[in-house]
């Protein structure tokens, strides 16, 4: 496969992206006090419904349970199989990020409305990995339902 069909723009390709994950991982993640930021009411919208969450917060490190899962520090500490990680990260700090989700190598990776890093997502897409940028996994998969 072309590099290029790693990196998904088509809405018929997102849907189904979206309505197929049983399992997110969500870097980035905020906890309850900030229940009105995209990076809470995203990852509870998708617990939900059913959809395992693998929470990866950046920042508050005494919290060890968002959502109802147990939290894991870094991606690399994840174990077993993930459909995608949704990434609630400025633009700027993926490429931080880039070599644990290589490693990681989930089915997609999701960079969340407003987030976009062509470079970062050449190399995912050049490491086999779906990339879609600027799209919220929410709104995708609410729609994927209708």
């Amino acid at each position: 496969m072309d590099i290029n069909d790693y990196l998904i723009t088509e809405d018929g390709q997102i849907a189904a992206i979206a309505a197929a994950a049983r399992r997110v991982a969500v870097l980035g993640i905020k906890p309850e006090t900030h229940r009105s930021q995209p990076a809470h009411y995203v990852p509870a919208y998708l617990a939900g419904v059913g959809i395992e969450i693998i929470p990866i917060p950046v920042y508050y490190p005494d919290v060890t349970e968002l959502l109802g899962f147990p939290v894991v520090r870094d991606l690399r500490s994840i174990t077993g199989r993930v459909d995608i990680v949704d990434v609630f990260r400025r633009s700027e700090d993926i490429d931080d990020h880039v070599e644990d989700l290589i490693a990681l190598k989930p089915d997609t990776v999701w960079f969340q409305s407003g987030i976009r890093n062509d470079a970062a997502a050449r190399r995912l897409a050049a490491a086999g990995i779906q990339v879609i940028q600027d799209r919220c996994l929410m709104v995708e998969h609410r729609s994927a339902q209708f």
